[in-house]
């Protein structure tokens, strides 16, 4: 069957119309037939088995029957008025049940003819009988088509109410198979298919959707999946390779005299292997001629920024100037003032221009940007403004990419005649497969090791019953001259959510640690940024003893003298936000604590995650479990992020499957990049057609 029939609009399907058509398109997403055949079931109910009327007994479990309608009738007063089919088989007789749609249903039955019966038996007044069945008139000629395990479809609630049930579209997937009959255009070679072992495409579309054993159910799944996985790795390399063959970039052949000076008199401290190795990465990158795309990703306090600082120094030496974009003024001013008294060291001008710099500022920095006098720009969203004209921008530094836009993201690009050189920064841990899927055109780099001393930071969870042992335990490590956040989900009390809020958290606190003794800071969204900042710095510099804050500081503030985060409504927070806002604290050499507060009543999904939390200090290990908690659908927000809403595969019981056929795919392109082989004809072929189908590709930003 060629793929351009599979393109055939779903109205022109047997069974379907223009009003069920309307609706599929609607609710389903299914336009074509092709739609139809990938939209796959999610379950399987096994019909192996046949009962006799005389084995029915009082089980709760569904059964299924072969029958002879003998008598139809209704019965019950006009108001309760329902539809009773008596069926008879060798051993007795049972009662089939409507209560609705009576007219409809007796019209489309025939007596004295024998039907496949599916339901749950009740009892009433004594007698057996089965209310709203699945019907099938029984041929022996239908079986052929006829699934020993019967798929269980997607569905919505809107599609039950006019009349779609699973059988009706069960009955439309077999019409389309009759149709098609059994002709697909094979999409793998014959040599991958013998080497793992797959069915036939063929075998494989017919089994998921009408399969006769576990067996060739799993054989199906297995064959799809890989398919699914192949030609999804295969976009995403392919599309890293003709990036890097393509759009040219700067090639930054030297490590000059600044970079030097840094590294061998200014850091005072070693880097760890790992960051040695993700700087080997970048520089290769750097001095290739080709754009370097990288994502940098590593846990919190793992020495990203260091590594991204080192980055800027190698285009300074090369006579390129750099920026740093972060999501906040926040990090943005703490990036700045982490750099600016190195810079001065160096002779490099460095600025930093956000929504809050001063109008004269701005165009003081925009002047030296254009002339090519100011070299490090660091700033938010603010940098990629019309009016931000750089001299040569040959490295844009994006900090926590996931918080913008892809449009956002993109500006930047057009900095320059060619695209300056890009380097995402991350601290929140991406899965491996997740990584492979949302970034899989990227190269990534990863610091996965810790730099010597650092402390894990102890995890507890305690209930609205402990608060007065928390309140005692932060009096004392203020004592010590320590310093403490204390989070907050919400500003002010909601109706609709019963969580601790900021305002009355800071009331009852100012109670128990009154003026003068006890200094609180305040910090949350809907401040101005010049409010913000300047409590912000009472507390960086240690002039208040407790920050009450919203999520604002969960990503990058860095107080070496804080040592507890408590998390007010800890059950509020999915996983990654829990590990970013306890990576506030344990940054410096004082033993530090996390302290997850919720009510005495939590959900399930809530234990687990507050469980690993406590468990856990491993930002990787935390991300994988977020995975499997709420799956990729959820996670990181999949319209921003640029998944592709993979059909059958999942990405937290596949993960080794994603790895080892991504790395198949690097083989064989290693070989045939183009795919001009003989063997590699069909693989060809299929990539052209997927391409040409830009909705199956339009989900990659």
């Amino acid at each position: 069957m060629n793929n351009t029939f599979l393109q055939t609009p779903i109205d022109y399907l047997k069974g379907v119309g223009p009003n069920r058509s309307k609706l599929f398109k609607k609710e389903l997403k299914i336009f074509t037939y092709q739609d139809l055949l990938s939209f796959f079931p999610y379950r399987y109910v096994d019909k192996t088995k046949y009962y006799k009327i005389n084995e029915i007994n009082n089980t709760k479990s569904e059964i299924q029957l072969i029958g002879k309608i003998v008598d139809l009738y209704e019965s019950g007063s006009p108001r309760k008025r329902r539809l009773i089919a008596k069926v008879k088989d060798d051993t007795g007789f049972i009662e089939l049940v409507w209560f609705k749609s009576h007219k409809w249903i007796k019209e489309s039955l025939i007596l004295n003819k024998n039907y496949i019966i599916y339901g749950k038996p009740n009892v009433f007044n004594g007698i057996y009988n089965i209310p709203h069945p699945e019907l099938e008139l029984y041929k022996k000629e239908n079986l052929k088509y006829r699934s020993s395990l019967d798929p269980v479809y997607p569905s919505t609630e809107n599609l039950i109410k006019r009349g779609i049930t699973n059988k009706v579209i069960r009955n439309i997937v077999k019409e389309l198979l009759l149709e098609i009959k059994s002709k697909f255009v094979e999409s793998m070679p014959e040599y991958i298919i013998k080497e793992y072992k797959l069915l036939d495409k063929n075998s494989a579309i017919i089994n998921i959707h009408l399969p006769n054993s576990n067996q060739i159910l799993s054989e199906a799944i297995k064959r799809l999946k890989f398919e699914e996985l192949f030609y999804f790795q295969l976009q995403l390399i392919k599309k890293n390779i003709s990036r890097k063959e393509k759009i040219k970039g700067y090639s930054f052949k030297k490590v000059g005299n600044t970079f030097n000076s840094f590294y061998n008199n200014h850091l005072n401290f070693s880097l760890t292997n790992a960051q040695k190795r993700v700087l080997k990465e970048i520089r290769r990158d750097l001095g290739s001629n080709a754009q370097m795309n990288r994502l940098l990703q590593g846990d919190v306090g793992s020495g990203k920024t260091i590594i991204a600082f080192m980055a800027t120094l190698i285009a300074i030496d090369n006579d390129f100037q750099a920026c740093i974009m972060a999501p906040t003024e926040i990090l943005s001013a703490q990036h700045y003032n982490n750099f600016k008294n190195i810079c001065k060291l160096l002779n490099i001008s460095i600025q930093i221009l956000t929504g809050s710099t001063k109008p004269l500022e701005k165009i003081k920095i925009y002047n030296e940007l254009e002339n090519g006098e100011l070299k490090i720009l660091i700033g938010t969203h603010a940098l990629i403004q019309d009016k931000v004209k750089f001299k040569n921008l040959g490295l844009a530094i994006i900090d926590e990419q996931h918080k913008f836009g892809v449009a956002q993201r993109s500006k930047l690009w057009k900095k320059n005649t060619l695209p300056p050189h890009i380097l995402i920064m991350t601290a929140t841990p991406i899965p491996r497969t997740l990584a492979m899927s949302v970034y899989g055109d990227l190269d990534i780099s990863v610091i996965d090791e810790l730099p010597p001393g650092r402390k894990n930071i102890i995890t507890v969870h305690r209930k609205e019953n402990s608060r007065l042992k928390v309140i005692q335990f932060l009096r004392e490590e203020i004592s010590k001259g320590r310093q403490a956040y204390i989070v907050y989900p919400l500003i002010k009390e909601s109706e609709k959510m019963d969580y601790k809020d900021l305002i009355d958290g800071f009331d009852s606190l100012s109670r128990d640690f009154p003026l003068p003794e006890y200094q609180i800071s305040m910090v949350h969204g809907k401040m101005k940024s010049e409010d913000k900042g300047y409590e912000m710095q009472r507390f960086i510099s240690g002039l208040t003893n407790i920050l009450v804050s919203t999520t604002v500081i969960e990503v990058g503030v860095d107080v070496p003298n804080a040592s507890v985060m408590i998390i007010e409504s800890s059950e509020r927070f999915g996983l990654s936000q829990l590990h970013q806002l306890r990576g506030r604290v344990g940054r410096g050499t004082h033993k530090s604590y996390c302290i997850l507060m919720s009510g005495n009543k939590t959900t399930n999904d809530s234990k687990i995650r507050i469980n690993t939390m406590v468990k856990s200090n491993d930002g990787f290990e935390i991300a994988e479990k977020d995975l499997e908690i709420r799956g990729p659908g959820n996670l990181m927000g999949t319209q921003q992020s640029g998944i592709i809403p993979l059909k059958i595969v999942n990405l937290v019981n596949d993960k080794n499957m994603i790895s080892s056929i991504r790395n198949y795919v690097k083989k064989i392109l290693a070989s045939d990049q183009n795919l001009t082989k003989k063997q590699n004809t069909v693989i060809l072929n299929t990539y052209k057609h997927l391409n040409k189908n830009n909705d199956i590709w339009n989900y990659i930003s």
